[in-house]
């Protein structure tokens, strides 16, 4: 019972100060009336017990590594130091006794007085915390965090401070990583173009970022986390144009759908006619769901222009030929289903290109715009019409009765008819064409896009090529003349490699001198099926197709090698196409032909008319030049046939004219014609050209020509194109023909 209560003594007795244990043993033994000698027992037995708890804590505190545990005096300087301290700061326990508590902050804290701050801190509060860069022995740092906290005799005055520090560096850099991707993230979400949310599975709103608010137009202050996706849409936070209730619907479907397949691969929905946006939306774990709004307005609006533009003619706003395409499949398909009638209208602008020789592009292209506008005002809603290209147009109308499509043919051609008006600044002219229509109808004319396409076309043709015709309607024999057009260019195309082609020669007569001027050359066609085809059925097929280059530079060779031949010094007369004058190469190849022929250059003549003249006068001019440089002549060919004849024999240093024939077949019979070769034999004058007049076959002819004081003739009455040298005249024509005096 004694040591039991001598251990509760012990225990009770080690809350009381040292001076005062004494009294308060003797007072509890006697109570207990124990002896003095037995209480004085107790009391050394609770003096060692305390010494011994003493020492073994004093041990404890100074061989734990893990904190800086020291004591500080009332100037805050050290008294004591564990091996926490020597650990965390490097000092060694003299080292550290008597540093005062500046030592274990950085210079900058000292200047911020830190240390001075905390002490004062801790005095008022009692304890003071805090994190802070410790600085080490060696120079070296470590995040620490600490408490000071005040110590005070039993009197309550202060007699110090204990001072525990502990190295929080991983910890610290833990957070601060933690923290840089936060504000990372933060960054990332306010700077991000697309709008994102999060709603948890309550619907209520997690987080939301700026570009969120912006593309919503939604007050960030009214609605923030927390806020619910019902309560939101119900004050029209997300208007589509729908009843709140049908975009709440949407909006939930839209997010089961990408919570069922794991992530919603993305959806538009067009706000408004300005706010268009991508939309995806993503679960997250534990309910809810991540969306994101991309505004593509801009995108959508650069993505119908783009589409306009692959569909429609850049020059005149007008559908192009893909779109006149697929409006055409289109009406068709409904045709077919219904009793209306389709028909298709290919529009080919006539004398356009005059315009454009004449006034220019520039005007060419207002030409082309101002009618395309027309066009586009008169088109009604079972009408199209299209530019294909150049100066060829298309439509297309669906009707049930005949008016109808006349109706639109009347339109049609109004629009093209009225003269337009050229801008004050480019002159003010008055810019006038036509227009040949040729007109396919469904189902008759064909079932196909490509038949009505290629009929109207064929119809087109025919219109264009009849006096006095404007608009024309598919005819089933047209399709054949075209077909026999094309085998006839097929043919075309190896009638050289097969010796079918080969050259005449017309004499050309001096009416003056009742001699031999020269020949021309003429190219004549022996078809081994056909037989002999015409020049005037061959030579535009080989213009259109191309093959006229190929055709000009053999004729060109051929007359040179056989010109080089005859006994005199005749001149060989060769035919240029127009479209041979405009290769870039005329003139090298006229050179070559020359040397690969041995063929003086004075001994030829190119003849080229009017109209390959026209399209590009000043390259014609330069063209021209070069080849009168090396000594050839130049003769222009059917003149009085074109509109502007005399600023052409201005420009130009013809070296002969040739009056066409259509002139001399009325001469007769016609004062007028008559008029107009007298008119052009004085002009030939005037200028120093000689005149040659084609197409004499009568002696009455000859005698007009010569009455009239012309230069130059051929004709069927001098010979008819012969193999060269054509010499056939007969003695008798030629004793008629007398030297004009001069």
């Amino acid at each position: 019972m004694v040591q039991s209560f001598a251990s509760l003594g012990v225990e009770w007795v080690l809350g009381f100060g040292h001076e005062h244990m004494w009294a308060l043993i003797l007072i509890a033994a006697l109570s207990c009336g124990l002896s003095l000698l037995t209480a004085r027992s107790v009391w050394h037995q609770a003096h060692a017990e305390r010494e011994r708890g003493e020492r073994q804590f004093s041990r404890l505190l100074r061989n734990t590594s893990g904190y800086a545990i020291c004591a500080l005096d009332r100037e805050a300087r050290v008294t004591q130091w564990n091996a926490g301290g020597r650990a965390l700061f490097g000092y060694e326990e003299d080292e550290a006794i008597g540093l005062p508590l500046e030592s274990f902050f950085t210079a900058q804290d000292r200047a911020a007085h830190r240390p001075a701050n905390a002490l004062q801190e801790a005095g008022a509060k009692g304890i003071a915390k805090g994190q802070w860069l410790c600085p080490r022995r060696d120079g070296t740092h470590f995040w620490a965090t600490g408490t000071i906290e005040t110590l005070h005799d039993r009197d309550g005055s202060l007699i110090g401070y204990s001072f525990i520090t502990r190295d929080i560096t991983d910890i610290k850099e833990a957070q601060d990583a933690v923290a840089a991707a936060g504000q990372r993230l933060d960054m990332a979400l306010d700077h991000m173009p697309q709008g994102l949310c999060m709603f948890d599975r309550d619907e209520r709103m997690v987080l939301a970022n700026p570009a969120f608010y912006r593309v919503w137009s939604i007050c960030e202050a009214t609605w923030r986390p927390g806020s619910t996706l019902s309560d939101m849409v119900n004050a029209g936070c997300f208007s589509a144009r729908k009843h709140p209730a049908e975009t709440l619907t949407m909006i939930r479907e839209s997010v089961r759908r990408a919570i069922e397949s794991g992530g919603n691969p993305g959806w538009t929905l067009d706000v408004s006619e300005d706010l268009v946006l991508a939309i995806t939306e993503s679960p997250v774990p534990g309910g809810g769901w991540i969306a994101t709004f991309e505004d593509i307005t801009a995108q959508r609006r650069s993505e119908a222009k783009i589409a306009h533009m692959a569909m429609h003619d850049a020059l005149t706003g007008l559908p192009n030929r893909p779109r006149f395409y697929q409006s055409l499949d289109e009406m068709t398909a409904e045709v077919r289903e219904g009793d209306d009638r389709l028909a298709v209208i290919a529009i080919d602008l006539d004398r356009f290109k005059e315009v454009n020789d004449t006034f220019g592009h520039a005007l060419g292209d207002h030409l082309l715009r101002s009618v395309a506008e027309r066009l586009a005002s008169t088109r009604r809603s079972n009408e199209t019409i299209a530019r294909l290209g150049g100066d060829e147009f298309a439509a297309t109308i669906r009707y049930a009765r005949r008016a109808e499509l006349n109706d639109f043919i009347a339109r049609i051609r109004a629009c093209i008819a009225t003269p337009v008006t050229a801008p004050d600044a480019d002159g003010g002219h008055a810019l006038i064409v036509g227009a040949s229509l040729g007109i396919a109808i469904f189902p008759q004319d064909g079932t196909t896009r490509e038949t009505l396409l290629n009929n109207a076309d064929l119809a087109m043709y025919r219109a264009k090529a009849t006096l006095g015709e404007s608009v024309c309607f598919f005819e089933p024999g047209m399709d054949e003349s075209a077909r026999q057009r094309r085998q006839l260019a097929a043919d075309l195309r190896h009638a050289v490699e097969r010796g079918e082609l080969r050259l005449l020669y017309q004499p050309q007569r001096s009416l003056r001198t009742g001699t031999l001027a020269g020949y021309e050359a003429l190219l004549r066609w022996q078809h081994p099926v056909r037989g002999a085809v015409s020049p005037a059925d061959f030579i535009p097929i080989a213009e259109e197709t191309g093959e006229i280059i190929a055709l000009g530079e053999w004729v060109l060779r051929q007359a040179c090698i056989e010109a080089r031949g005859w006994p005199g010094e005749e001149k060989v007369a060769v035919n240029l196409s127009p479209v041979q004058f405009l290769q870039p190469d005329l003139v090298e190849m006229v050179r070559a032909v020359l040397l690969e022929t041995g063929l003086p250059a004075r001994r030829l003549e190119l003849e080229i008319t009017e109209t390959a003249i026209i399209s590009d006068k000043l390259r014609a001019l330069h063209c021209l030049r070069q080849i009168k440089g090396m000594g050839i002549s130049v003769a222009i060919d059917d003149f009085g046939t074109g509109y502007s004849s005399l600023d052409t024999l201005q420009s130009f240093p013809f070296d002969k004219i040739k009056i066409d024939k259509s002139f001399l077949m009325r001469s007769e019979g016609s004062a007028q014609a008559r008029a107009i070769i007298r008119a052009v034999l004085a002009l030939g004058k005037s200028l120093d050209i000689p005149v040659l007049a084609e197409g004499v076959e009568t002696e009455s002819q000859l005698r007009v020509l010569e009455a009239e004081g012309c230069d130059e003739a051929q004709g069927y009455y001098f010979g008819r194109p012969a193999e060269a040298p054509s010499l056939e005249v007969t003695e008798t024509r030629l004793q008629k023909i007398h030297p004009v005096s001069l």
